[in-house]
């Protein structure tokens, strides 16, 4: 049996501890399509180079870094948040590598208590880390409360396809195929076990999509991506 429990001491912990290899394996473990569900994520938000945005969850500030960078449309600055120390210590030396100082600040806080002030962002993010919160609804009010009248939220995280075929293959790589290669590639036990069954626990999308709804957001879409094996919720804030 595999513990789903989302105790933010455990979450923590267990992410510091995979931190120095998360990258790659975010790569290796979805064959590059990591990158691109960011960057259509990011594309959603339309970026004009005047937003202030949050990116909560911000591990090694990936999104962070794509939204500061990527072409099209760029977010004016980024404040970063996550608890795992040793993933924002990854972060911060990407973000100073890049020489984007200036435009993303990254911070420690918890998705449920965000030290930040009410209405302080356009726009606000998160990729693949509401699934990891310990209380999903404390962190959508957050995302409602440090956003501005209008601001738009992109939610990025993992589903489960349902077109008979690819739905069991899926599964099949998904609980047997991708925890081992995630062992050998972090030499941590647990976390590669842990993915799959939290997804299996997380809402199905017609659910989150409700859940956004109740909690601070005037509209919200859903769009599958890659035969449903990740969804990208839209949400405009009341």
């Amino acid at each position: 049996m595999v513990s789903t429990s989302r105790e933010p001491e455990r979450i923590s912990g267990m992410f510091d501890r995979i931190a120095y290899r998360y990258d790659r394996l975010n790569r290796v473990l979805s064959v590059g399509l990591d990158q691109r569900w960011r960057a259509r994520a990011i594309r959603e938000l339309a970026f004009t180079g005047t937003e202030d945005v949050l990116d909560m969850c911000t591990g090694t500030a990936d999104l962070a870094i794509k939204a500061v960078t990527m072409g099209g449309g760029q977010a004016r600055s980024v404040v970063g948040v996550d608890f795992a120390g040793e993933m924002l210590k990854l972060g911060l030396g990407k973000v100073r590598k890049a020489g984007l100082g200036s435009r993303i600040h990254l911070v420690r806080g918890d998705a449920t208590n965000v030290p930040l002030p009410d209405a302080s962002f356009d726009a606000a993010m998160v990729a693949f880390g509401i699934r990891n919160v310990h209380n999903y609804e404390a962190g959508l009010r957050e995302f409602a409360r440090v956003l501005k009248p209008g601001g738009r939220l992109a939610v990025l995280e993992f589903g489960k396809p349902q077109v008979p075929g690819i739905k069991q293959g899926y599964e099949w790589y998904f609980k047997y195929l991708l925890p081992v290669i995630g062992r050998m590639g972090s030499k941590h036990h647990e976390a590669y076990s842990y993915l799959p069954a939290s997804v299996d626990q997380f809402p199905a999308p017609d659910v989150f999509a409700n859940m956004l709804k109740n909690h601070g957001f005037a509209t919200v879409r859903t769009v599958s991506l890659t035969l449903g094996t990740v969804y990208l919720y839209i949400a405009t804030r009341h």
